[in-house]
C-alpha cells in the first residue's frame, strides 16, 4: 500500500467571517490517515505507520470499516492539549513502555475528514459532503471522536478557541475538495503562535550548565531542492531533552557544512535527517526565524517536509512562475513585513496601458488591473480584473519591465497610502482609502455572470 500524503493549510494572520467556509479546532498533535480494511493501519504524514506506538486506536475497527479516513493524535492532560506527551509516545519504541504508557496516557484520534469508503476515492466531492458521509458511517468512541465545526463564524470561534487555551482554528472552504500531499488556500491555519517543522543542520558548543550538551541548534528550511539556513534555536529545552537529544546529535555528526550560515560560533554540522517544531514570533527580512523557541522532535515527519512554504506564504507562487528576477528588476518576494494595511496604485504602460490597485492583506498584496483608471464619481464602475498576487516590496516599485518579461513595460506609482477594510469576503470588498489620489469608501463587487472568475467591478462609494 501507498500511503496517501494529507492535504495541508496555508496560514493566514487573522481570523474572518465568511458564508462560505466552516471553521474548526486546529489541534496540537500528529496528522494521521488511518486506513480501516481488513487490516488497520495508521499512518503519520511521512508514511510511518502509527498502529503500534498507539495501541488503543485499534478501537477504529469497531467503529467503521472499509474507509479511510484524515484526522489528528492529540493527548490530553488535566483537560488541556500536551504536545510533548504525544510526541513521547512516537519516540517510544518498547513495547512494554508503549502499554504503559496507552493505559496511563491514552491519545484521542479527532477526525475530521474521510478520503475513500468502500476502495472510492471521495476527494473530488465537496467537503461538507465529505462531512455528511462522515457523520453517517463513522461511530464516536473512547478514544476515537468527530471533529466539530461551526458555519460561517470564524471569528468568533477563534476567540473561544484562544480562550479555552487552544492553538488557534483551521478555516476550510464548503465546496473545497481534498488535494493530496498539496499546501492549499482552500484550509487556512490562523494560529496564535507561529510554529514551523525544520531540519536540524548543526549545533554550537555549549556554556555553563549546558557545557556537556549543546548551545543552540542550527535550523534548515528547503526552498526547492536546496537546504538553507532559516537561523537557530537556544531555548525551549529541559535538562532531560537537552540529554537526550545529545545523543541523538552524535550519530549524525560529520555533514559537509551548510552555505550561507553566519554565525560567531564553532558549528558541528549533521546530516539533516532530523526534524524539529519551533515556534517564533515572525520572519525577518533574510529570511531568519526571530525569537525562535524550541517545541520537540518531530519523528513523524521527514527532513523533505520542511519546506520553505511553510514561513513564506505560497500565495506567491504564481508571481514568481511568471517572472525571471535575473532580468527583471521586480522584487522576489515576501520579505516578513508585518501588515500595515497599506495600498498602492500603478500606472502600468504596458501592451495595453492600464492601471493596478494593490491592497495589502495577509502578508501580500492582493491586486486588480484597471483598464480604464479608477473611478471618480459615485456613478463610475470600472472592469477590475484581479491578477496574482503581488509581494509587499512591489508596493513601492517603480522602473522598466524589460521587453519580453510578463508585464513588459514603465511602471511609476500613481498613488499610495493606507486603507481600512469594511468588508472582505469572497464576493465583496468594501474599504477606507486614505491617499493622495485615492480617497474615501470604494466596493469591489465579483461579476456573477462574468465568464472569468477574476472579473470584479470597481466602484467609487457614498460616505
Amino acid at each position: 500500500m501507498t500511503p496517501l500524503r494529507p492535504m495541508l493549510a496555508e496560514s493566514a494572520e487573522r481570523p474572518f467571517s465568511s458564508k462560505d467556509w466552516i471553521f474548526e479546532v486546529k489541534w496540537d498533535g500528529i496528522r494521521a490517515i488511518s486506513y480501516i480494511y481488513d487490516e488497520l493501519s495508521i499512518r503519520s504524514r511521512s508514511g510511518r505507520e502509527l498502529r503500534q506506538n498507539f495501541p488503543e486506536l485499534v478501537e477504529l475497527k469497531d467503529l467503521t470499516s472499509n474507509v479511510t479516513l484524515d484526522g489528528e493524535i492529540v493527548l490530553f492532560k488535566e483537560g488541556k492539549v500536551d504536545f510533548q506527551a504525544v510526541m513521547m509516545r512516537v519516540q517510544r519504541a518498547g513495547s512494554s513502555d508503549i502499554e504503559y504508557l496507552s493505559r496511563r496516557h491514552p491519545v484521542t484520534y479527532v477526525v475530521f475528514d474521510i478520503l475513500e469508503k468502500e476502495g472510492q476515492s471521495l476527494a473530488d466531492r465537496p467537503l461538507v459532503e465529505r462531512k455528511k458521509i462522515l457523520q453517517d458511517i463513522v461511530k464516536e468512541g473512547k478514544f476515537v471522536v468527530l471533529s466539530d465545526f461551526v458555519d460561517t463564524q470564524g471569528e468568533g470561534y477563534h476567540k473561544a478557541a484562544l480562550e479555552k487555551g487552544l492553538e488557534g482554528i483551521v478555516a476550510k472552504r464548503k465546496d473545497s475538495k481534498y488535494t493530496f500531499g498539496a499546501r492549499s488556500r482552500d484550509w487556512l491555519k490562523i494560529k496564535s503562535t507561529k510554529t514551523c517543522e525544520c531540519v536540524i543542520v548543526g549545533y554550537t558548543p555549549g556554556r555553563g550548565n549546558r557545557q556537556s550538551t549543546f548551545g543552540a541548534l542550527l535550523l534548515g528550511l528547503y526552498d526547492g531542492k536546496q537546504l538553507v539556513y532559516v537561523g537557530k534555536v537556544g531555548t525551549g529545552f529541559d535538562s532531560q531533552s537537552l540529554e537526550e537529544l545529545r545523543k541523538i546529535l552524535a550519530r549524525l555528526e560529520g555533514a559537509t557544512p551548510l552555505r550561507g550560515v553566519n554565525v560567531s560560533e564553532e558549528v558541528t554540522w549533521l546530516k539533516p535527517a532530523l526534524v524539529c517544531e519551533v515556534a517564533y514570533q515572525l520572519l525577518t527580512e533574510d529570511t531568519k526565524l526571530r525569537m525562535a523557541r524550541f517545541r520537540g522532535l518531530r519523528p513523524d515527519k521527514g527532513p523533505e517536509e520542511c519546506t520553505i512554504d511553510q514561513v513564506k506564504p505560497t500565495l506567491l507562487k504564481g508571481y514568481a512562475e511568471r517572472r525571471d528576477f535575473t532580468k527583471t528588476p521586480e522584487p522576489r518576494g515576501y520579505s516578513g513585513a508585518q501588515s500595515s494595511r497599506s495600498f498602492v496604485v500603478q500606472e502600468h504602460l504596458a501592451r495595453r496601458h492600464h492601471f493596478d490597485l494593490r491592497l495589502e492583506r495577509d502578508g501580500v498584496l492582493k491586486s486588480w488591473a484597471i483598464p480604464k483608471g479608477l473611478p471618480e464619481k459615485l456613478d463610475d464602475r470600472r472592469l477590475a480584473v484581479q491578477t496574482e498576487d503581488h509581494p509587499l516590496e512591489y508596493g513601492s516599485f517603480e522602473g522598466v519591465i524589460p521587453r519580453g518579461q510578463y508585464g513588459a513595460g514603465v511602471v511609476n506609482i500613481w498613488d499610495r497610502g493606507f486603507h481600512t477594510p469594511i468588508l472582505w469576503s469572497d464576493e465583496k470588498i468594501e474599504f477606507l482609502a486614505a491617499g493622495r489620489r485615492l480617497s474615501g469608501r470604494y466596493v469591489l463587487v465579483r461579476m456573477k455572470k462574468a465568464t472569468e472568475e477574476k472579473d470584479w467591478l470597481l466602484m467609487k462609494a457614498g460616505e
